[in-house]
């Protein structure tokens, strides 16, 4: 199986990216992290992981190993499908999830597309005790206390850019200039990067 994958980007799509390895096109599914760090013609290691149904075979893309390997851990919860973890990832993050199940932060897991409370409750319940001592929580002990908006936090907002016809580009830009954007709804986000796609503040 792909284990991992290092070329340049060749094309970035709204969940996915494209990967040009020695002239083969990988098309990967990734966290909206590793989407919005991601340009043409950059170079990038990629762990992957190959998810295998009969009718289809689909490719996920990592930034680290921690990262591959939550996405593995929380495959294995019933009730969990790749699409499910890609969106955990992409909302909050590794270190964040970590703590949230770690923590029993259902209202937050719960906050994700997806994830109703039966879900999140086997999240914890089955991965609690395999995740603990994995996540260095800042000073002060809660990995949700940080002022600085997760860089995931967009997700949503950017997928209504994107369906309003908006390049991935500008709409990252605008979304990657709302120092509130964490506290704000999609709806005030969108508004908010509309105004300034608009010009205005």
């Amino acid at each position: 199986m792909i284990g991992m994958l290092r070329g340049k980007v060749w094309e970035i799509q709204a969940e996915r990216l494209v990967m040009d390895v020695q002239g083969v096109g990988y098309l990967l599914s990734v966290p909206y992290g590793l989407l919005a760090k991601a340009c043409p013609g950059q170079e990038l290691v990629v762990y992957t992981h190959v998810v295998m149904r009969e009718d289809d075979i689909s490719l996920y893309g990592f930034s680290s190993l921690e990262e591959k390997q939550l996405f593995l851990e929380m495959l294995s919860v019933s009730g969990i499908g790749p699409k499910a973890a890609i969106s955990l990832l992409s909302t909050f993050g590794a270190v964040q999830i970590e703590s949230a199940i770690i923590s029993e932060n259902l209202n937050l897991l719960t906050k994700v597309p997806g994830i109703g409370k039966k879900t999140a409750q086997r999240l914890i319940l089955e991965l609690k005790e395999k995740l603990k001592g994995h996540v260095s929580l800042p000073m002060g002990g809660d990995a949700f206390s940080s002022q600085t908006p997760s860089p995931l936090a967009h997700s949503e907002a950017l997928q209504t850019l994107l369906a309003l016809g908006f390049g991935l580009e500008e709409a990252r830009q605008a979304l990657g200039r709302q120092k509130d954007g964490g506290d704000l709804t999609t709806e005030e986000q969108v508004k908010k990067a509309l105004r300034m796609l608009a010009g205005g503040q």
